[in-house]
């Protein structure tokens, strides 16, 4: 049977999720508080609109998307999850670990799916990248990093971190199959006095797997680029190229009577079918709301914003 969801939140990325599940045929409800904003939408994509989201509820469609600012997530999946409805929660899934793993705990006791947006995890060049490490390709997994650079958008109640790093720390904990096990980090504020612009964060993880994730919105160019580092071949994958090619470096350090020794040869460019993340995302979300979601479950949410914690935490530290 056809799955019927309400988006709730008509913003820019809520009306992606809106248009999206339209065009997949699942859009069954829009929750935008704003009544202008909503006879806009619902004459877009001609749906029952509301602009309470109790009376969204009462409809009790199979799942719901929560797609308003971070500060309503809480309270919002709070009150959804409570009354044992399906909800997929746009990240961060809480401003606080003490209040992303009460959602989690909530989910648990009602039996209700909850999901969070990590986009990422559901990017098929991703997803390929996850193949390679797991089929052994590059030999034992010994670093990964993440660069994620722009000029703006600044953000003036969230710093660089919260804005940028969920999703990136979400795709090391899912490459890396566990969540990290050390978390340092340092960043320097120049706009605003208390808004972090640049961040670096370096993570250990179980196996001596070592991990940094960089971001800033002040840099001269656009990048989102991933680097895989293996005992026996190298990855890198740059979001934000026109190609978006997966390139597998078939390089590495041997020994050689006692010596270290560089080994080089031709490098490949991975096949992988590039399909649209959202449409992924809300694939999956839809095909597990009878069975367990195992992919950016309430649990991987709840650890990202962990990690966040801490970062925040350490970067103020050092001010």
């Amino acid at each position: 049977m056809q799955k019927k969801i309400c988006v709730i939140g008509g913003g820019r990325w809520g009306e992606n999720h809106i248009r999206t599940l339209f065009q997949m045929g699942n859009l069954a409800g829009i929750v935008e508080t704003n009544s202008r904003r909503l006879d806009e939408l619902t004459e877009k994509y001609p749906v029952p609109g509301f602009t309470q989201i109790d009376n969204a509820i009462q409809r009790e469609f199979d799942g719901y998307i929560l797609a308003t600012p971070a500060e309503t997530h809480y309270p919002v999946g709070r009150e959804l999850l409570e009354r044992g409805l399906n909800v997929l929660i746009e990240k961060p899934m809480a401003l606080s670990s003490e209040h992303s793993r009460e959602l989690l705990e909530i989910a648990g006791r009602t039996k209700a799916r909850l999901m969070v947006g990590h986009l990422l995890l559901f990017h098929p060049a991703i997803k390929k990248i996850k193949e390679v490490i797991d089929s052994g390709r590059i030999g034992r997994l010994y670093y990964v990093y993440s660069t994620r650079l722009n000029l703006g958008t600044v953000r003036t109640e969230e710093n660089v971190f919260w804005s940028f790093a969920p999703h990136d720390i979400s795709i090391l904990d899912y490459f890396i199959g566990q969540p990290a096990v050390k978390v340092e980090a340092k960043g320097a504020k120049f706009l605003q006095d208390n808004i972090y612009d640049i961040t670096m964060a370096q993570f250990e993880y179980p196996g001596n797997i070592h991990a940094h994730i960089f971001v800033s919105w002040l840099h001269p160019f656009k990048e989102q680029r991933l680097v895989v580092i293996g005992s026996r071949g190298m990855i890198s994958f740059d979001d934000s190229s026109r190609r978006k090619d997966i390139l597998y470096y078939n390089k590495n350090i041997a020994w050689c009577d006692g010596k270290p020794v560089k080994v080089e040869r031709p490098d490949e460019i991975i096949a992988y079918e590039k399909l649209m993340p959202l449409t992924e995302e809300l694939k999956y979300f839809m095909e597990n709301l009878d069975k367990e979601i195992s992919i950016s479950s309430g649990k991987t949410g709840h650890e990202v914003v962990k990690v966040l914690e801490k970062v925040q935490n350490q970067i103020s530290l050092g001010k």
